[in-house]
């Protein structure tokens, strides 16, 4: 694709994401597999894509030098003028001289003479002076903000829950690639098999050390592997393998996965089940249902039943001591994975997380008595939010006395995992920093004695 023709694609997607709310990952997906971009391109828009949502604080606040905040400008053009400065300062292989051309030749397309000035100008003056030093901001707090931008609520709100040097750190890893993790189907191949054959295909690939199915891949895109194609693999962060191994499905039982889409964690459970029993999976939208179903036949699995269902009214459907276990990931903040979704960390607030811990806590009421005795639940998100984690299960133990949380849990952990800083009396908390993983919290709770 011709130089322009792909920043105007990239452009167009940036307005479209901020706009429209729309995520990242899939626009990025639809787009490239629509525009059947070659490799390079697909990288390049991918990186300026995610690198401009990343640092849009950061690149607002180099831009308030030359540009008044309070100057009203189409969305469009402050979008442009962002990528281009995302280009000029955390891109090396790209001139600056091209980057500015670039942005004036988008901006005579789409403005009027005066904006593809505008544009010039600006550019061209941080071209010559440069961008503010972040080491100028004086309040720790705003300048960790700026920096790695992050609202400064959400700062402020972390550093309440885990002190500054965490939150710190959570922010810059949420700045950092993290390796790619996939899941073996080990019904089709054992995870040996796999990872020399993807050897042999070029890749380099090491175990995970969360589950006998995880594989970490730390250079080539897996997505165009035959294991994948054959559906021998199948893409999950290694946080989320946790969810089956310590739920400890077995064959023959029956599983309910209460908010399943759009499959993952169903899928593993089925793997772990050797597909006998059966997973009963529900998400509250239909169209979500569709998409554990095609997970299911992707990778050749039979024990799922997928139906559209609201989790707080599944008693109405199954009777008590339905289930022998009970996954909960429950619908949360998302504030995990700002890592692979930057758009996250700007559209959530703090109203938004008290409202889902009202959720949470009515699932994990509603479906409890669907648990056999002696059964085990599992609650996961994938957030880093006391508020939709520890305090839900505390919330919910005071609520539910014939609960507790699973003292065997912690001792089947990982090793690793087992003296991390998230355990806690509720469950583990896993932080992005620590283990290359999305932020994301698990435990276990058993029925009975």
């Amino acid at each position: 694709m011709k130089t322009a023709k792909l920043r105007n694609l990239i452009l167009e997607l940036l307005v479209r994401i901020e706009k429209d709310h729309g995520f990242s990952h899939l626009l990025i997906n639809q787009e490239i597999k629509k525009k059947e971009l070659n490799p390079k391109d697909e990288a390049l828009l991918t990186q300026i894509i995610y690198g401009t949502l990343e640092r849009k604080m950061t690149l607002d606040y180099y831009l308030f030098k030359y540009v008044d905040p309070n100057k009203k400008i189409d969305d469009w053009v402050r979008m442009l003028l962002r990528m281009s400065v995302y280009q000029m300062v955390y891109l090396d292989k790209i001139p600056d001289h091209a980057v500015i051309h670039e942005a004036v030749e988008i901006a005579k397309k789409k403005g009027h003479r005066g904006i593809q000035g505008f544009i010039n100008g600006v550019l061209r003056n941080i071209q010559r002076n440069g961008v503010r030093e972040i080491s100028e901001i004086k309040d720790p707090v705003k300048r960790l903000s700026i920096e790695t931008s992050h609202p400064e609520w959400l700062v402020n709100r972390w550093i309440q829950q885990y002190g500054f040097q965490t939150t710190e750190a959570i922010c810059q890893a949420n700045l950092k690639q993290k390796p790619m993790s996939v899941r073996i189907q080990p019904l089709k191949i054992s995870r040996e098999e796999a990872m020399e054959e993807l050897r042999q295909e070029g890749f380099t690939v090491k175990p995970s050390l969360f589950s006998n199915q995880g594989i970490l891949i730390q250079k080539g895109n897996v997505l165009s592997s035959k294991l994948f194609e054959q559906g021998k693999l199948t893409i999950q962060d290694e946080s989320s393998m946790l969810v089956a191994e310590v739920l400890k499905p077995e064959p023959g039982m029956d599983v309910l996965d209460s908010c399943s889409a759009p499959g993952g964690k169903a899928t593993h459970i089925a793997e772990k089940m050797l597909d006998e029993g059966a997973v009963y999976a529900h998400d509250l939208h239909q169209k979500k249902v569709k998409l554990i179903e095609d997970k299911q036949k992707t990778l050749d699995l039979s024990i799922i039943q997928a139906t559209a269902h609201d989790a707080r009214k599944l008693k109405e459907k199954y009777a008590e001591a339905s289930f022998d276990r009970i996954l909960v990931d429950a619908p949360c903040s998302g504030l995990g994975v700002i890592n692979s979704k930057p758009e996250i960390k700007y559209e959530k607030s703090e109203r938004d997380i008290e409202r889902l811990h009202t959720i949470q806590l009515d699932i994990l009421n509603h479906v409890a008595d669907l648990l056999k005795n002696d059964g085990l639940f599992v609650y996961s998100t994938c957030t880093i939010e006391k508020t939709e984690n520890e305090q839900v299960i505390k919330s919910f133990l005071k609520e539910n006395p014939d609960f507790t949380v699973d003292a065997d849990f912690f001792k089947e952990l990982p090793e690793e995992l087992q003296s991390s800083i998230g355990v806690t009396e509720y469950g583990l908390q896993l932080f992005p920093q620590s283990f290359g993983t999305d932020g994301f919290f698990l435990t276990r709770l058993r029925k009975g004695t």
